[in-house]
Order: C-alpha cells, then structure tokens, then sequence
C-alpha cells in the first residue's frame, strides 16, 4: 500500500475531480472467492458511501460485482440518473472460454451480468467485436452500445537509452521476449514457461520475460523454476516500465487456448506506444489476433504452442528490419485509431447526451 492511505476512506482532488477512496478487501492473491469477496466488500461501501445527487454514473466492469450494488443503488434512489456501463471485460464470456462455465456460481455471473447491462442506459465497450458480444449474447439493443478505444496511460514514450536500459534489467544480446502486465487464467502463461523451458534444452540465445504479478505467478515461478531462459520482475513504476517496454525486442501477448473474445488486452496500447513488434499466442480469429492485423504491429502464433512461440520469437528477433517496421506500425496505430482525445470526447458527447435528458431509457417489463 503507498504511503499515506491505509485510511477507511479518504477524500481528494484530483485533475479538477473530486475522489473518495474507500478501503475494502483486498486479497493477496486475487482469485475465486477471494476475488468475488474484493469486489463485494467494495460494493458494500459504495451502498453506504455518502452520494450527491449526481448527474451520471459511469460504472466500470470488472468490477462486475460491486458495479452491480452501485447500480442497484441508483435504480432504488436515482432511478431518472443515467447509468452507463464501461465494459472492459465480459465475465461470463470469459469463464466460458475458459473452459470455468457450469454450476451455481457461472450461473450467477450470468444473471448479474446481464441485469447490470439491461439496466444500464448506455453500454460503452472497447471494440466492435465487443459490441456484437454484448449485443448477442446479453440482448442489449445495439443502439444502446457505444464503442470507445482504449488508451495508454503512459506519456508517450521518451527515447530510451536501449542498452542502459537492458544492462539495468540484467538482458544482454540475447533476444528478449517481455509479457508485461497482470498474470492470470486467461493469460496461459503456462505456455511461455514450456517455450522458456524449450529454448533452454536447445541453448537458444532467447529470454522470455514475465513483468507483473497476479493470483498465477506464484504457480509460473515453481513451474519454471531452474530454467535460464525465464526471467519474473516485479511490477515496475511507469517511468521503468516504459523504459523496459523499449529496451525488449518483442512484446508479447499470450492467451488461454479457447480464448477469443472475452477481452482486448490493454496492455496492447501501452505496447504500441513503445514502438516494439508484437507476437500474439493468441486464437487467430480472435479479438487480440484481428487488432494486431489491424495495427500491422506484429505477428500471431497459435495459443498453447510453445513451439510455434520460440520460433517465431526467434525469427522476429533476428530481423531487425522487420521489427523496427511493425513496432513503427504499431506506434503509428496508437497515435491514431487510439488516440486519448477522440476517445474523451467521444465519453463527453455521451455524458451530456444523457444528461441533457436526450436518451432512449430502456424499456422495463410492466409491474417491474
């Protein structure tokens, strides 16, 4: 925890806006019930958190649960406030292609998920892939759903001092790999951990990098523990983590087999931004595969093949040109399709939309 918060709640302000932090729960290693439980005790104390009547409420999910409490709070209290609903992931999606759907609890998450977006005056997703999954498989009206790209919250990466910055890391001339962010289910970082292994036993000149933490690192480290071509960082400040995007050779994106449109990574901007090629161990009719193509920002290799990892790893690696062309690609992608300013003024037009009363409410079963 930073120093200075800790405290039950804490009020600031922040960019012209005023912040309330609430504590709640917060699990070491965030997953299953310990995951459902962060979510829950937050939503608790959003249900009590004192409330000005407010103009609009933009909930984002995750976090699918306390989302939802907000949101029940608001329809019993602020029924006339519009409620939008900022998807960043889709829950039941994932747990299905996770192969996790089944049972009581999949159940749940089915239902609370499709209430929470019926009730919601506006569906904001971040991809049109995103939109026809909303639309399809929770039938929202698409009139309803507004696509708003993702952005970096990185400045703009400065030019980077590559080989200070690899010394600092500990990489050499090797060929670097880096997956950066969080590590969890539908990451299948398990995949990463088998090329590592791989590249060892055939004394390739390559380290796979996982930079981050989440409820599966523990499990990664063990798993490859011993091996000389895997390397585990902590997560890094924003100044050290841009610096250590730029000083990789290739960025990688890695998926759970099955996985293909539950979510666009975000950390797909961030690798944009820093001017590296991509390869995607992804599902290629997916939704990471279409964006690389899109971007022209890097290569696909089939989910859950260490193989076809390693050696488009080291295809890539070894050709510099087309690197520094799909990393140019890709940077080019970010300053344009995703850019920061289109997509604010995209969520101001919405906001002011509904709260100037200029909204479609959705239509509620009579009695309800």
């Amino acid at each position: 925890m930073s120093p200075g918060y800790g405290q039950w709640s804490r009020s600031e302000h922040l960019d012209g806006a005023d912040v309330l932090r609430l504590r709640h729960y917060v699990p070491r290693k965030p997953s299953g019930i310990r995951r459902l439980l962060s979510e829950l005790s937050f939503g608790a104390r959003l249900l009590a958190a004192p409330l000005r009547q407010p103009d609009a409420v933009i909930a984002v999910s995750p976090a699918l649960f306390s989302s939802a409490l907000a949101a029940l709070r608001l329809k019993i209290f602020y029924r006339q406030t519009p409620l939008i609903v900022w998807v960043q992931d889709l829950y039941w999606l994932g747990m299905r292609e996770t192969g996790q759907a089944g049972g009581l609890s999949s159940r749940i998450i089915q239902l609370t998920e499709k209430w929470l977006l019926s009730k919601a005056d506006r569906v904001v997703v971040i991809h049109d892939r995103f939109a026809e999954r909303v639309s399809d498989d929770f039938d929202i009206p698409r009139e309803r759903i507004h696509v708003v790209r993702n952005w970096t919250h990185l400045a703009p990466t400065p030019p980077t001092d590559r080989a200070a910055a690899r010394a600092t890391l500990g990489w050499g001339d090797e060929v670097v790999v880096l997956h950066a962010g969080n590590m969890g289910i539908k990451q299948g970082l398990g995949n990463v951990v088998d090329a590592a292994r791989l590249a060892a036993e055939r004394g390739e000149n390559v380290r796979f990098v996982l930079m981050g933490g989440g409820g599966e690192r523990d499990r990664l480290r063990a798993l490859g523990d011993g091996t000389p071509t895997l390397q585990f960082i902590d997560p890094l400040p924003d100044t050290e983590f841009s610096a250590a995007l730029a000083a990789a050779d290739i960025l990688l994106v890695n998926e759970y087999p099955g996985v293909s449109e539950m979510a666009v990574p975000s950390k797909l901007t961030s690798y944009f931004s820093s001017g590296r090629p991509v390869i995607a161990a992804t599902d290629e009719k997916g939704i990471t595969a279409d964006e690389i193509r899109s971007a022209g920002a890097g290569v696909v290799v089939p989910a859950g093949s260490p193989k076809s990892l390693l050696t488009e790893s080291l295809a890539l690696g070894r050709d510099h040109a087309r690197a520094d062309e799909l990393g140019q690609n890709g940077k080019r992608y970010r300053e344009t399709v995703l850019d920061e300013t289109f997509a604010i003024d995209s969520f101001a037009t919405l906001l002011e939309t509904l709260i100037d009363g200029d909204r479609a409410r959705p239509s509620r079963a009579a009695g309800e």
